[in-house]
Parts: C-alpha cells; sequence; structure tokens
C-alpha cells in the first residue's frame, strides 16, 4: 500500500484529502505544523507528500529545501493563489508539482496519481536500456540510483528524470520548453526558467567544472544536451 504524507495545518483540507485517498487505498500520516511534518518526513519512507507552503513552525519552501537535501520523495505543493513567487521557488528547490487553493479534489488526485507514475516508471522517451554509462557516471535506471566515479549521487526526482532522459538520448538537444512539457507536463506553462534551476543544480552534482560541463552541455540558443561524445 502507497502511503503519503499530508503536511497541512487546515483540518477540513485535511479531513477531504484523507477521506478521498483512503477511498484510493493509499495510506495517508498526517502533522500540522511544519516541524513536525519535516520530522515525518525525513525518517519515513513515504511514496509521496502533499505539501502546504504556509505553515506553522517552518513553511513549506524550507521544508521542500531541507527534504531535497537528504531524500528523493516526490512533493506536491499546495498553495494560495497570491503566493506566485513562492510557487515558482517551490519549483525551483525541488516540488514536483502544485496545485492553487482552492482546488478541484479530483484536480489533485489525478496530480497524485501523474507524479507517481512519472517516479515510478521510466519515460516513455527514454531508452529500453535499464542502465547507462557515461565516463565514470552510471544511471541504474530501475533502481534510480545514480553513481559518480562508483560514489552514490543523490538526486531529486526531476533531477533523476532529467538526466535519464538526457543520457538516453546522447547528442539530441531539447529546448526547456521541450524538458518541461516532458518531464513537469502541460501545467508549467510559462516557467522554462525552472528548468535552468534543475539543470544548474544537477549540473553542481555531477560536474566536477560548472563552467565546462563534461556531461551536461548548453547548446546555445536552443537548450541542452547530454554529450554524445563520451557516451559508452
Amino acid at each position: 500500500m502507497k502511503e503519503i504524507l499530508i503536511i497541512e495545518d487546515d483540518p477540513e483540507i485535511v479531513k477531504l484529502l484523507d477521506i478521498h485517498l483512503s477511498d484510493l487505498n493509499f495510506k495517508t500520516t498526517k502533522a500540522n505544523d511544519g516541524a513536525e511534518g519535516l520530522l515525518l518526513a525525513l525518517n519515513t519512507d513515504f511514496d509521496l507528500i502533499i505539501l502546504d507552503l504556509t505553515l506553522p513552525t517552518l513553511d513549506g519552501i524550507e521544508i521542500c529545501k531541507r527534504l531535497r537535501s537528504e531524500k528523493d520523495t516526490p512533493v506536491i505543493m499546495l498553495t494560495a493563489k497570491s503566493e506566485e513567487i513562492d510557487r515558482v521557488l517551490g519549483l525551483e528547490i525541488g516540488a514536483d508539482d502544485y496545485i492553487t487553493k482552492p482546488f478541484s479534489i479530483r484536480e489533485l488526485l489525478a496530480r497524485i496519481k501523474a507524479v507517481m507514475r512519472r517516479t515510478m516508471a521510466t519515460s516513455e522517451n527514454t531508452s529500453d536500456s535499464s542502465a547507462i554509462s557515461a565516463e565514470g557516471l552510471f544511471i541504474d535506471i530501475d533502481k534510480r540510483k545514480v553513481l559518480l566515479e562508483d560514489k552514490k549521487i543523490e538526486l531529486s526526482p526531476k533531477e533523476f528524470e532529467l538526466l535519464v532522459l538526457m543520457a538516453s538520448n546522447p547528442g539530441r538537444n531539447y529546448t526547456r520548453t521541450e524538458l518541461l512539457n516532458m518531464i513537469w507536463g502541460y501545467n508549467f506553462d510559462g516557467y522554462e526558467h525552472t528548468v535552468n534551476s534543475h539543470i544548474n543544480r544537477l549540473r553542481a552534482k555531477i560536474e566536477s567544472d560548472m563552467a565546462n560541463p563534461n556531461y551536461i552541455l548548453t547548446t546555445w540558443g536552443v537548450g541542452y544536451k547530454f554529450n554524445e561524445d563520451i557516451s559508452a
């Protein structure tokens, strides 16, 4: 049974989510303040976290930031319509999706299913191979594990999906809009800078020289590609 952590201080929203997620055979754990939610998120392996942006003791941005430094659990962020800047920031620090309040429970459930599908399954745009190697970089797609010179590299779900997509198609140029649509989905039109932020964080983890990357190359005027000259 899949387990979802709900970090939300509005009891009515928590009750609504609990009822509908239970109907779909999800197990739920609830936290009504940020500090409690972060502790649960860090110490338990949840399949997904529904995270409110505005919380007592610790806000959703800080929770997402702390979580991404240690784990890759998928996160859907709940935000108010007035929190546009914070919503963008949430995506850039690693949230997998967001939905604005008030929201349709049917839409939120669809988002949950979509994030879980993307997390559990390899993108249709990747190769059939379950592992990719390229000059010291090893990607185990099935186990969602990345090694660099035999050292494990912790990636967020979106960083992993970006890496797998491009490494599976070395030499193919991807525009920021293509990457946004293929990895995040249609909901994120207008957030192309989010791709830049994720690429920069991914490079910081796998490149020895950010100024002269070896794996993920910038195609000026287009976007990004994985270096075909080092692919096995």
